[in-house]
């Protein structure tokens, strides 16, 4: 029998513990354990108010995740995306687009940036990202800034 993964949503406000803990140790073993990069992790920004979460729950295991800020400059709201993982064993399962897809579905026509790691700007640019800057290095992984809107 398959198991049924479901896509869930939070407001960091309304995000248990347990979950914020799950969210979090996946985030780690991609980013920190499996890609070697040691970076703040915690950087302040998962429990801000306007902060939305993105996972994909597989009867109870986290498989992917993504975070949703919002940004204001000069009194204009856009947003950003990142922290967008799944675990080795959930990938080449179309996770990755169901859980961008989701995040876009809220920002609407409002401008969205992120900064890939370079070997997924093809996968990004499908969803409608173009470059918005210069690659560069961070952790040792070569990123590119992107923007949709």
């Amino acid at each position: 029998m398959m198991s049924t993964v479901a896509l869930r949503r939070s407001w960091a406000a309304d995000l248990d513990t347990a979950t914020l803990y799950k969210l979090l140790k996946i985030r780690v073993a991609v980013f920190v354990v499996e890609q070697k990069c040691a970076y703040p992790e915690l950087d302040g920004r998962d429990l801000l108010a306007e902060t939305r979460h993105f996972w994909l729950d597989d009867e109870g295991e986290v498989i992917g995740t993504l975070r949703l800020l919002e940004e204001h400059d000069n009194g204009v709201k856009s947003f950003r995306i990142g922290r967008l993982c799944t675990t080795p064993s959930a990938r080449g399962h179309g996770y990755t687009t169901r859980l961008l897809q989701a995040a876009l579905a809220e920002t609407g026509s409002a401008t969205v940036r992120l900064n890939a790691q370079t070997y997924l700007v093809d996968m990004y640019t499908k969803h409608g990202f173009e470059p918005d800057g210069d690659e560069y290095e961070e952790d040792g992984i070569p990123h590119l800034p992107m923007r949709r809107g």
